[in-house]
């Protein structure tokens, strides 16, 4: 029997050449928040995934909660997004960009003048947040959005969206998992809002829907994916009774929207609870496009959730980081380079665009003008 792993998939209008997907990966390398040469060459060097999606990517100032990380949202961030996508392009890889809002997961610091942390409801995270100036301090406590203001968060979306395609990205991955800005109106710990947008399931799940909406219509459908983190604990994401129902009613309504992909995350392998994979089946049977699955998978897990009907794509994180060759590494059954994690989120190329691949040759001969 042939690796399906290894053969080509058809996502929406797309043919990718393997049905391996690079999960996002947020790395911290984007100086100012703006896209540059050294990202270039980290993403340059994973093109031979079946399709990249980029680390998370915030549609507005207000949304850049970490150190370092890009954003889409203004026309320098679109030129230098463009190198990455022409370079991807031109090794024979396809590229979505995630976009994603921190939400109430930032601290001011992070953010550029005049920006702020904002939030389905003024609750503070428990946990902390890195900043280049102070190191570790707690989150900020966030703003509660006003329901005035959210048709201006939707189009931030939808802006960007727009800019990506512009910066020649195959299409948009919109973020709500994982306890950032749309998971936090999903969920009644972090949502106690008294409007539209509070309160059932179907109100906590309304702004979700209209800024996929939005997006997809936009850019097309066919362009437009979302991530979902059912289960998930991120981000001081405690679990809620009405769960599985919210995401049995979220793939039903992202069914009708017609997004090409629902990518699902099992964090499992980091200490989360499992996904219980009757959950998976019920958001599989109402969602029929696309469904990408992610968390822990290796070679052979990878085929036989393939061969089995429940996953259409697989997607590798971690693995990623450190093997810039991955997808020959899993077709040959070569063993995988263990990833440095004292530079996961450092600035400057160092456990970044360093990893040899397979035969022991540097990724790529790289001398950028940049400077860390």
């Amino acid at each position: 029997m042939s690796k399906k792993l290894f053969e080509p998939a058809q996502l929406g209008p797309l043919t990718l050449s393997n049905h391996i997907v690079m999960a996002p990966l947020t790395r911290s390398r984007a100086i100012g928040n703006v896209p540059n040469e050294l990202m270039a060459e980290y993403y340059r060097q994973r093109a031979t995934a079946g399709l990249i999606i980029t680390e998370g990517t915030s549609p507005s100032a207000d949304g850049l909660g970490y150190a370092r990380i890009p954003g889409l949202f203004n026309q320098e961030q679109v030129t230098n997004w463009q190198r990455i996508t022409e370079t991807v392009h031109h090794h024979g890889g396809h590229i979505f960009i995630q976009l994603m809002h921190a939400g109430r997961i930032g601290h001011t610091l992070n953010l550029p003048a005049g920006a702020e942390v904002l939030a389905p409801s003024a609750i503070t995270a428990a946990g902390q947040m890195w900043t280049d100036e102070q190191q570790l301090l707690p989150h900020t406590q966030p703003r509660e959005i006003r329901t005035d203001e959210l048709a201006r968060l939707r189009d931030e979306y939808i802006q960007s969206a727009k800019l990506g395609i512009d910066a020649g990205f195959d299409g948009v991955e919109v973020h709500s998992a994982n306890g950032y800005l749309l998971s936090q109106f999903l969920n009644p710990h972090s949502n106690q809002r008294t409007d539209a947008y509070g309160g059932s399931v179907q109100n906590r799940a309304r702004f979700v829907l209209e800024v996929a909406q939005g997006v997809a219509d936009a850019i097309g459908a066919e362009r437009t994916g979302i991530r979902l983190s059912p289960w998930g604990t991120d981000a001081d994401m405690p679990h809620y009774p009405e769960m599985d129902e919210t995401y049995a009613y979220l793939a039903e309504e992202l069914q009708k929207i017609g997004l090409v992909y629902v990518h699902l995350v099992d964090h499992s392998s980091m200490g989360a609870p499992a996904v219980p994979a009757e959950t998976v089946a019920t958001i599989r049977r109402l969602f029929t496009n696309t469904l990408i699955l992610s968390g822990g998978y290796d070679a052979e897990r990878a085929e036989e959730a393939l061969q089995s009907g429940r996953a259409d794509l697989v997607a590798f994180g971690k693995p990623f980081i450190s093997n810039p060759d991955l997808v020959e590494r899993l077709k040959t059954g070569a063993p995988l380079a263990p990833l440095d994690a004292d530079k996961l989120y450092t600035p400057g190329p160092e456990g970044y665009i360093d990893y040899p691949t397979l035969d022991g040759q540097p990724a790529g001969t790289f001398s950028p003008s940049y400077q860390a």
